[in-house]
């Protein structure tokens, strides 16, 4: 885990990968669970035995819950909670290259592409790419916006 103390450490490391997650499986239960606050009930993603008969051989994770691992899995990586304040500002760029199945585990890669002046901090440009445990392509490539802002907490 990376340690920063003000946004001139993160300046310091403009083009760097900043650390590596640990992987977290993917279980079914979590991915149902994902499925019923989003709504996104799809069989590829909650029926194991229709799924086991796609290209798959199985569920897989809805993109957007890999994108949803991104606090997590970068708070490992480089925690932010030395700021006044971390906001997720959005993204410049989402990818799902490959599925992710479900029974895998996945991890994240952290660069950080940029840091801008904003006013009170700073804007983090950060590229995360998400890595199953079983190899291949990644799952998820997310360019983000990270907004940190130094100051009393």
């Amino acid at each position: 885990m990376l340690t920063v103390a003000s946004i001139d450490d993160l300046r310091a490391r403009v083009g760097d990968v900043l650390g590596v997650s640990t992987f977290h499986e993917v279980t079914q239960e979590t991915i149902n669970r994902f499925a019923d606050v989003t709504g996104d009930q799809q069989w590829i993603h909650t029926d194991p035995e229709r799924a086991a008969a796609t290209p798959f051989g199985g569920t897989i994770a809805h993109g957007y819950f890999t994108l949803a691992l991104a606090p997590m899995l970068l708070a490992e990586v480089v925690p932010l909670d030395q700021f006044a304040m971390g906001v997720n500002y959005g993204l410049d760029k989402l990818r799902f290259p490959a599925p992710l199945r479900v029974g895998d585990s996945v991890r994240a890669r952290v660069a950080l592409d940029a840091v801008e002046d904003i006013p009170g901090g700073a804007q983090l440009r950060l590229t995360m790419t998400f890595e199953p445990e079983s190899g291949g392509k990644p799952t998820c490539v997310a360019n983000v916006l990270y907004r940190v802002f130094e100051g009393q907490s």
